[in-house]
């Protein structure tokens, strides 16, 4: 009986658990299909229970097409160009006999051509994202299955496995950590992909699960469940609960691993998969993939829309003209030429020849203009791959545009959006200069006492007096070594207090192999530092320090560590030497550390302050060093209440600080540390030269707010010229909304009054979209704004003071953004001004502002691949955007702009001439020129010419395009291309039409030829015309053309020689007329008409009245309406020889601005520390859990 029990209750408890499950299911698949996910609910280990809730697998998707759906999305998106959409509609009505004068196939093929090509380049960049899909998710990690690991593929990771890193392996997804190898469960990773910090970071298991370690029979026993946030963006915020074994565990973000991440100085570690593929919070973050097309194609659509316009009211015009003549004169002709039997009245008849004259005069927008468009973008995109000058030779990495339809956008850029980490520095740190006791170190000098430039060539300063020095570490001044070595006692105290004063915990695995964990890449630099002077952190312990001081081991005791914070801005450390002094030594920002040195310090720290100031204007990172000597009695009697409060539960924090200022006082100066974060080559004259353009740069980093602020400085992003820096650090609306308010009253005061335009605008048509025009401030001014302020601008309907205050500062910094934060502010840019935005930068972080930007350029650094991936064009180094820029960008927008120009214009006069001859010919849709001219008139006659225009044409070379930035400003306002310009085009291609109409007619009216024959036939006229026409043309874009190779010249004669060796075969005696004369009617035109001196006459008049205008308004426009860059083209032209580029010597500034310090914004591994947690032997692990 009791065995029957105990089965119904173990079927009761299944059925209870089956139908909980169901339920659960049930409601988390409508909420996935409804896209409105409120929890997340998995079991580790159970497969078929996490199935049932629809979660995706670990697949990530960059690619916008598949097999299936790349010809209907690709032909969808290709349509989106209203003229592709125009051809369509003409290969319709061409199929119509009855209003057809034109061959069908005459549109299709070119369409087909267009389309393919297109569709084939598209295929190109996505079948690129594809392959890195497929190498990212085949990549092979182990899973515990059936009690064993085995690997499997990354895209085949479920919700609920249980996987296992190793160390410098990448997470896979995010998981729940379990359990690792090092003490307490703790691993160290690296978040650069997610962050842009290179510096460790510290997970913890919880303890539950941390007991398990690698025991693959309690790993495969465990059930438990989780319950935890969505999934979401929200890089800084997990919260979940555990339930294992009938009790609750809570979970937050130390608790968990990011896909991005990597595993360091761990052997390995187990994590519960939480989120996968999707819905990871790396992924979340990555932004959508958008069809990025450029200002100049979204004009075009306007203007194709506008030339439709002006099409449908020119074919009216002529219809209505057909009808009065079929009404007035065409009864006329009815015995000769009848009506077809459709044909009733003259009103059928006009509407007829609407639609024919739609046909004919199509070449207003010829579809060849579209493949002349992807050729000279494919040019340009060749040129920018193979250029040199962007070949990075350490990495054997060229320039590459990914794409090829972004080209001319580059030319237009106003504002810049660039990472910190990786993209402008290097986020190497590096122990460059130092000041110990009033004496500087760290500069060279030559025999004669000349500073000497530090160089690949610069002797180094040798350390093979100490074993355990890192012989990657490089240092030139030989009297520092020479200081340590004859034991200067001042200089051994300063690098003693480096080797004390930190958090840094030290791992020699490999006797004398030593590898320091460092939550701040500057403290790692300055215990280094230490290290090769011959103060060598070795180990510590949670009571003590152990370092090895010019190869003597000297074990110090730790008494406390009063750890870095933001407010405080420094930390120290409290020891007992061997000696049995208690020693305080404490490092800072010197703005603090000056405040609480002894008054007799005074002396020093002048000459102290009189160095900072020199590291500061070389955009070095400082700190200040100092120590105190305290008496025991005064340092226990600090001890005791510094125990008590630490047990303090009410206002802890404040309470922590203000005993931490009691010791912190009374200090003796030592010195000053100057490290330098290394920028890339030539960044600070990169950004010069850029803002010589008139390019705003905003900086757009998740590192801490000091850090960036320092490297604005070095890059001469900020100046110490300017008026001031304005900060918005609100944490809530009314705080940001008055910051910003304040700010924008300190550049433009009259833009917080109502009678402001934008005020007023907005007043009138809040919810109309509009854009904001650019201002100019009353001063030179930087923002620096946080995060979180952002977020509270952003969702606090601040948006336009934030962007209004950002547009007019000379630079911007965000600061501790998150990658989705970093989209939303080039949207925000994108959404309210008429600009074209480039983002750059080198992580998985910013890959969402890369896709957002009009640009997105991805730099190959140490952050992985996904932003170079994700890019529109790639290079190794910074300093290379203002090539791509100055000089591709720039050519690639003018030889653009020259091309539409000439191309609308040819094309203009071209088809007009059908308008004035439709008066000559009763309105009868009858053309002027022979088929087969039309046929090839843009197809060969001027497709050369203009190519050799848009392919290399130059107005200035590269050395007067990066030595004079001011020549970019025409791009960004658009001046070369747009509505006006295209109805200038428009009224010269009338203008000219009228001319090569009128002039030939007026030329063989009433002529004979010299035999008294009459050459006034519709052959010879046709003749006239189009010859009268290619040569306007080419003499048109002789005068366009600035640069000339010889390409051009084969180019531009040679179409029109080629021109007439067709004219002689097709029309000649002995020709294809009379081979096919069906097919070629002008049989003998050529020999006759060619002949006769009208048809020279034609064409000198013709040329003279054609190109004298264009030379007048040449001449005569920089001296009426003169634009900015022509005194600067006034200026070279003045100039006999191109300036050589300025040689790049490293940059100063003056000032006194001090890059405040150079620590993590986090607490550091203090706590850590003095809890022991992170021993391996010392402590075992049990016994401390329960402690």
């Amino acid at each position: 009986i009791s065995e029957i029990k105990f089965l119904v209750t173990e079927i009761l408890s299944n059925y209870s658990w089956y139908y909980f499950a169901m339920s659960v299911c049930e409601s988390r698949s409508e909420e996935r299909q409804s896209g409105g996910e409120q929890e997340r609910y998995l079991q580790a280990n159970n497969e078929e229970f996490n199935s049932m809730f629809g979660y995706p697998n670990n697949t990530i998707k960059t690619s916008k097409y598949n097999i299936f759906n790349f010809l209907p999305l690709n032909l969808f998106e290709q349509f989106q160009r209203l003229a592709n959409a125009y051809f369509l509609v003409l290969l319709i009505l061409q199929l119509i006999p009855q209003i057809s004068s034109l061959a069908w196939y005459t549109t299709v093929i070119p369409l087909i051509v267009v389309l393919s090509i297109t569709a084939a380049k598209d295929a190109i960049d996505d079948l690129k994202r594809h392959q890195n899909d497929n190498q990212v998710n085949n990549r092979s990690v182990l899973v515990l299955m059936n009690g064993r690991m085995e690997k499997k593929k990354w895209m085949n990771i479920q919700v609920g496995d249980i996987i296992k890193l190793e160390n410098n392996q990448p997470v896979t997804a995010d998981i729940l950590l379990l359990s690792s190898s090092e003490p307490y469960s703790m691993t160290y990773i690296e978040t650069a992909e997610l962050d842009g910090e290179t510096n460790l970071k510290v997970k913890q298991a919880i303890q539950v699960t941390s007991e398990m370690e690698n025991d693959l029979n309690q790993l495969s026993a465990f059930n438990g469940e989780v319950r935890c946030d969505a999934p979401n963006n929200k890089l800084g915020r997990f919260t979940g609960v555990l339930t294992y074994k009938g009790k609750n565990y809570l979970l937050d973000l130390d608790k968990l691993l990011l896909r991005g991440c990597v595993i360091r100085n761990t052997d390995w570690c187990y994590g519960l998969v939480i989120y996968t593929g999707p819905d990871t919070k790396l992924m979340q973050n990555s932004g959508k993939t958008s069809f990025k097309r450029t200002h100049i194609d979204h004009l075009m659509n306007v203007l194709v829309l506008w030339i439709f316009l002006f099409l449908g009211c020119m074919c009216f015009i002529l219809a209505i003209g057909h009808s009065i003549w079929e009404s007035k004169r065409g009864y006329y002709f009815q015995d000769v030429l009848p009506w077809k039997d459709y044909v009733s009245s003259s009103f059928v008849s006009a509407i007829l020849i609407f639609w024919s004259y739609f046909i004919i005069l199509n070449t207003m927008v010829p579809i060849s203009l579209y493949v002349s468009v992807e050729i000279i973008r494919l040019g340009n995109s060749f040129y920018i791959n193979c250029d040199q000058k962007m070949f990075y030779a350490p990495k054997n990495t060229p320039a590459q545009a990914c794409t090829t339809t972004l080209n001319e956008e580059l030319g237009q850029v106003k504002y810049v959006f660039s990472d910190k980490t990786g993209t402008l520095t290097r986020n190497i740190m590096v122990f460059n200069k130092c000041s110990i006791h009033g004496r500087l170190y760290g500069a060279v000098y030559d025999r004669f006492g000349q500073k000497v430039e530090i160089s690949e060539k610069t002797e180094k300063v040798s350390f093979s007096y100490n074993e355990l020095a890192d012989p990657k570490f490089s240092f030139y001044d030989k009297t520092l070594v020479d200081a340590v070595k004859r034991g200067d006692p001042w200089v051994h105290l300063f690098f003693r207090s480096l080797a004390l004063c930190h958090t840094v915990m030290a791992e020699e695995k490999v006797e004398g192999e030593l590898v320091y964990q460092a939550q701040s890449p500057d403290e790692g630099a300055l215990v280094t530092a230490a290290r090769n002077f011959g103060f060598v952190l070795r180990s510590r312990s949670p009571e003590t320090i152990t370092v090895v001081e010019m190869g003597k081991t000297i074990i110090y005791h730790l008494l406390a560590i009063l750890d870095f914070s933001n407010v405080r801005k420094r930390m120290s450390v409290i020891v007992k030497t061997p000696d049995d002094r208690i020693m305080l030594f404490c490092k800072g920002a010197d703005t603090i550390l000056c405040q609480l040195l002894l008054p007799s310090c005074t002396p020093l720290r002048d000459v102290t302050m009189e160095h900072l100031d020199e590291f500061a204007s070389e955009g070095l990172r400082t700190l200040v060093v100092a120590y105190r000597e305290l008496d025991k009695s005064f340092f226990r009697a600090w001890f005791r209440k510094h125990s008590e409060i630490c047990f303090c539960l009410e206002d802890r924090e404040s309470k922590i600080s203000s005993i931490y200022e009691e010791v912190e006082k009374d200090l003796m100066l030592l010195g000053a540390t100057a490290i330098e974060d290394k920028l890339q080559d030539e960044v600070p004259q990169t950004i010069k030269t850029l803002n010589k353009a008139k390019i705003k740069i905003w900086v757009l980093t998740g590192d801490k707010q000091e850090t960036a602020v320092n490297i604005a400085y070095a890059c001469n992003l900020f100046e110490d010229e300017m008026d001031g820096l304005l900060y918005v650090e609100g944490k809530d609306d009314k705080t940001v909304e008055k910051e910003l308010r304040s700010a924008l009253y300190k550049m433009k005061p009259d833009c917080l009054l109502d009678s402001d335009p934008i005020n007023s605008y907005l007043a009138t048509k809040p919810k109309m979209p509009f854009r904001i025009p650019e201002e100019e401030p009353s001063g030179n001014y930087g923002l620096i704004i946080h995060g979180y302020s952002l977020a509270c601008a952003l969702e606090g309907n601040l948006e336009l003071e934030l962007l209004r205050a950002a547009c007019m500062c000379k630079g911007v910094i965000c600061c501790r953004m998150t990658p989705l934060q970093k989209a939303q502010v080039v949207e925000l840019v994108k959404k309210y001004k008429k600009v074209v935005t480039l983002a750059i930068g080198d992580g998985a972080n910013d890959v969402s502002m890369i896709k957002a930007a009009h640009i997105g350029v991805g730099i190959s650094g140490q952050e992985g691949m996904q932003a170079v991936l994700n890019s529109d064009f790639t290079f190794s180094q910074f300093h290379y955007l203002q090539r791509l820029l100055l000089v591709h960008g720039r050519w690639s927008y003018n030889r653009m702009c020259k091309f539409l120009s000439y191309f609308f214009y040819k094309n203009f006069t071209f088809t007009l001439l059908h308008f004035w001859y439709s008066f000559y010919n009763g309105f009868s849709a009858q053309t002027v020129y022979d088929t087969w001219f039309i046929t090839f008139y843009n197809l060969v006659y001027t497709c050369l010419p203009v190519l050799g225009l848009s392919l290399f044409d130059q107005d200035v070379n590269e050395t007067w395009s990066l030595r004079f930035p001011e020549l970019y400003e025409p791009g960004q306002l658009n001046l070369y291309f747009n509505k006006k310009e295209f109805l200038k085009c428009l009224v010269h291609g009338i203008y000219s039409s009228f001319v090569l109409f009128f002039i030939p007619m007026g030329t063989i009216f009433n002529s004979v030829r010299s035999d008294g024959k009459e050459i006034s036939d519709y052959q010879s006229f046709s003749l006239i015309v189009q010859t009268s026409l290619l040569w306007v043309v080419t003499m048109q874009i002789v005068l366009e053309t600035t640069y000339w190779t010889m390409i051009n010249h084969l180019f531009t004669w040679g179409s029109l020689g080629f021109y007439f060796c067709i004219l002689l075969f097709l029309y000649s005696d002995d020709g294809l007329c009379v081979i096919l004369p069906n097919i070629f009617q002008f049989l003998g035109v050529a020999k006759n008409t060619l002949n006769v001196p009208q048809l020279w006459l034609s064409i000198v008049l013709s040329v003279v009245l054609c190109v004298l205008p264009a030379l007048g308004y040449q001449f005569l426009k920089p001296l009426l309406w003169p634009l900015s860059v022509d005194k600067v083209f006034d200026t070279i032209h003045g100039l006999r020889h191109p300036l050589t580029y300025p040689v790049r010597s490293k940059l100063k500034m003056t000032g006194s601005r001090r890059s405040a310090y150079a620590f993590s914004h986090k607490q550091g591994f203090g706590p850590l520390i003095t809890s022991g947690m992170f021993m391996k032997s010392k402590w075992p692990r049990k016994t401390i859990a329960h402690r």
